[in-house]
């Protein structure tokens, strides 16, 4: 049964087919092997799949990433954290980070942050003096803080997948998605002074003052989020209503960069990418209904069964599959795909299904600097002009590093639990 299930949906990405597409015909697949083929339950899966409140989150946290970028906040942030800190030799590099940070907190989209942020600092790193291959690096191991600090689109759909509170996800993201920015600033100091660089001169107290003004309704965004999640005044699907509304309100009425002309396309861009999304979750969710109907899950334990007394084994095993997935395919369907594999067995090994979710959003995170298919990297390459081969040689000191706090994430579990009792 599993031969057949992964054997299906394998053979139809290895064709070339979207993997929505593959996903569903994989649960097809299932069908006709059970022996309970009915394409009205496929027809009544792939409704139901859409048809859920939590996902509401997507298409508006979508909305407002487009409202940031189009609206002027992702400039202002940048400028602001130029001020502080792009006199420091290999500035516009700690610059980079602190604004993937602030990006991460705004929109929740890897591949939205990055683009965004390439598009703007890529640019003036080369400029400076910067290699191009490491600056790119650095800006793709940055965007991928992206789905762990929040608002984050992966803890959506793994929340929803698999019934974990997406609230919980969200607290218990924050210090990881710091550890991250932490560990990319002490790689960047260690490989930045190789480059001979144009340091910029520094602000004075007065110009950091104006930046930091003209960047504060940017920076109020995320307070407000987190603020809301915090006290319980919102739920992630509300937060989301509230950010993509306040996006646009300090877009159009406070820095009047967004006109109501273009508000159309701003919401066809973002209508464009949660119809991926979407279309993506609801054909998952049939394959996802399929796999229970087979049991699959139980004949996973079954097969894991030895391992099941050393939790941190079962871990260790799991990430390693994550990993080697990562490589092939994007973050929403491996997902999708795996978790309601994975959470029975994580239940029956008696690891928390928070700190799970987080190690596996990470390593997902991950995936998306890995080749063939690392969808942030492609954005990178795209935005500055280089080949894949060219930015493997720039990433591999940061992607090592952000390797290295997923495994200390893993040996001590503390560092995501305790944070997530403060924050809760």
């Amino acid at each position: 049964m599993i031969g057949v299930f992964i054997g299906s949906l394998l053979g139809t990405m290895a064709l070339g087919m979207p993997i929505a597409f593959a996903l569903l015909l994989s649960g097809v697949a299932l069908m006709f092997f059970l022996g309970i083929f009915d394409s009205q339950i496929i027809a009544q899966n792939l409704i139901n799949g859409a048809d859920n409140f939590p996902l509401m989150a997507i298409p508006f946290f979508m909305l407002a990433g487009e409202a940031m970028n189009a609206g002027g906040l992702s400039q202002r942030i940048v400028q602001m954290a130029m001020s502080m800190v792009g006199h420091i030799r290999g500035g516009l590099g700690y610059v980079a980070i602190i604004a993937s940070v602030l990006f991460a907190s705004l929109s929740g989209s890897a591949v939205a942050d990055t683009a965004a942020l390439g598009a703007i600092l890529i640019p003036m790193m080369v400029k400076s003096g910067y290699d191009i291959n490491r600056s790119s690096g650095l800006i793709a191991s940055g965007g991928i803080i992206a789905p762990i600090i929040p608002p984050s689109i992966g803890f959506i759909i793994f929340g929803v997948t698999s019934g974990v509170s997406i609230t919980k996800l969200f607290m218990a993201g924050i210090v990881p998605g710091v550890m991250l920015a932490v560990g990319l600033c002490v790689t960047w100091a260690i490989v930045a002074h190789k480059d001979k660089v144009q340091v910029a001169p520094r602000k004075s107290i007065k110009e950091i003052l104006i930046s930091i003004r003209q960047g504060f309704w940017a920076l109020l965004l995320p307070v407000i989020i987190i603020g809301g999640l915090r006290g319980g005044i919102f739920t992630p699907t509300e937060a989301a209503v509230v950010a993509a509304v306040y996006a646009l309100f300090v877009g159009m009425v406070i820095y009047r960069q967004i006109k109501v002309a273009d508000l159309y396309q701003l919401l066809v861009r973002a209508a464009k990418m949660t119809s991926v999304v979407m279309f993506l979750v609801a054909a998952a969710l049939v394959s996802s209904w399929l796999i229970t109907v087979a049991n699959l899950p139980a004949q996973v334990i079954g097969l894991l069964e030895p391992f099941m007394e050393h939790p941190l084994l079962i871990l260790l095993m799991i990430n390693l599959l994550v990993v080697l997935i990562g490589t092939a395919m994007d973050m929403t369907p491996t997902i999708l795909i795996l978790t309601p594999v994975l959470m029975p067995v994580i239940q029956q090994a008696g690891i928390d299904p928070v700190y799970f979710g987080v190690l596996f959003i990470i390593n997902n995170a991950i995936g998306l600097l890995t080749p063939p298919v690392g969808t942030v990297l492609n954005v990178v390459c795209g935005v500055s002009k280089i080949s894949m081969e060219d930015i493997m040689k720039g990433i591999w000191p940061f992607l090592m590093v952000e390797v290295i706090v997923l495994i200390l994430l893993i040996l001590f579990p503390s560092l995501v639990t305790v944070p997530l009792k403060w924050f809760t």
